[in-house]
């Protein structure tokens, strides 16, 4: 299974639902839950908005989208959250 089969549709949008684990070894993608939120590992930390950063970075490479089409709109400074992607 990839990333790919977790991202929502909505008009000329996509959605995506994570959980972000910042201070891990390395970067990630290692479980879905039950209501199919994607968990990421990222290895930057929590602190000034650096985890945020890296979960961008590393998204935008894992499914081939422009780090400045991916846009967090909900829950900003928690571990769940949920990204709009544009044009993929």
């Amino acid at each position: 299974m990839q990333i790919k089969d977790f991202i929502r549709n909505n008009w000329n949008y996509w959605y995506l639902k994570v959980k972000v684990i910042p201070g891990s070894p390395k970067n990630e993608i290692f479980d879905i839950m039950d209501d199919n939120t994607v968990k990421i590992r990222i290895s930057a930390p929590r602190e000034k908005q650096k985890a945020n950063k890296e979960l961008l970075s590393f998204l935008s490479k894992e499914i081939w989208v422009k780090k400045d089409n991916i846009e967090i709109l909900a829950w900003f400074k928690s571990q769940v959250k949920i990204l709009r992607i544009k044009n993929i």
